[in-house]
């Protein structure tokens, strides 16, 4: 029939269980800069993603009305959405 099983452990014959490596740790997101998305609306779109990087912002993505976009964030973008070139909404993500 087999090796006995240890209920204890779940190991044939009781067993201990296999040596197992620690979990990486869970990474540091990077600090976003200090900015306030609000004041970006209203700014011509080549302007406003100039100033973003000025201010620290790792990346910045102008995208059209009603575009589709994945949800995930992202720590360190900036967001635009641009009609006619000039800012319409602005979000951190």
């Amino acid at each position: 029939m087999g090796d006995a099983w240890c209920s204890a452990t779940g190991f044939p014959g009781g067993a201990a269980p296999p040596n197992v490596a620690a979990m990486a740790p869970i990474p540091t997101p990077p600090v976003e800069p200090q900015d306030t998305p609000d004041a970006y609306v209203g700014l011509a779109a080549d302007g406003a993603e100039r100033q973003a990087r000025e201010r620290g912002w790792s990346t910045v993505r102008a995208l059209p009305p009603g575009a589709i976009i994945t949800m995930e964030y992202l720590a360190g973008r900036l967001n635009f959405e641009v009609k006619e070139g000039v800012v319409i909404r602005c979000w951190k993500g």
